[in-house]
């Protein structure tokens, strides 16, 4: 059987997005030819998601968790309703996956739950502003890259960490008499 190439993450991005601007043209599209293409395509994809549950239905757990690490395949079985992993588990690896980044910055980043499809995320960031808001951001894109179905990421209330404190160092030097000496 001849081998066929495989698509890298790039291309894949980009028939990705190919899809998307397609599909939005055809459902901008007048005529009575949009409502059965957009059906054909919501049949086609039933068929795929169907086709991919059976195989994780008799996938052997090494290959399940191959399948479920691959973020394109991954994004199927969270389509289709088939993931074998919660959100809540989903999350709980992308923030496990940017801790050793974000310590190696003075940092942390700690997954506190998920309530209600939003997750609540602790973040420890030392810098100025921007950098805890790229954080933030990078945060919210690893955590709804694996688990898309939640609807937000957000702070956990009393995540801000403790701010970096000056201490002038006069405070330090400086001798003071102890109560009751004044001479």
């Amino acid at each position: 059987m001849p081998e066929t190439a495989r698509l890298d993450e790039a291309t894949v991005a980009e028939r990705l997005a190919r899809l998307d601007l397609l599909l939005e043209q055809l459902e901008g599209a007048p005529g009575p030819m949009t409502g059965a293409a957009i059906e054909a395509v919501q049949v086609l994809a039933a068929v795929y998601g169907e086709a991919l549950a059976r195989v994780m239905d008799g996938a052997h757990p090494h290959l399940v968790e191959r399948m479920v690490g691959d973020e394109l395949i991954g994004h199927l079985l969270v389509l289709h309703g088939i993931h074998p992993e919660p959100p809540e588990r989903r999350a709980e690896r992308a923030v496990a996956g940017l801790r050793p980044s974000v310590r190696e910055r003075g940092g942390d980043v700690e997954l506190m739950g998920v309530d209600e499809g939003v997750a609540r995320v602790r973040l420890a960031a030392k810098g100025c502003g921007s950098s805890t808001t790229e954080l933030e951001s990078a945060v919210r894109e690893a955590v709804l890259t694996l688990a898309p179905e939640l609807s937000g990421v957000e702070r956990a209330p009393g995540a801000e960490g403790r701010p970096n404190t000056f201490v002038p160092l006069e405070a330090l030097t400086l001798r003071t008499a102890p109560v009751g000496d004044r001479s």
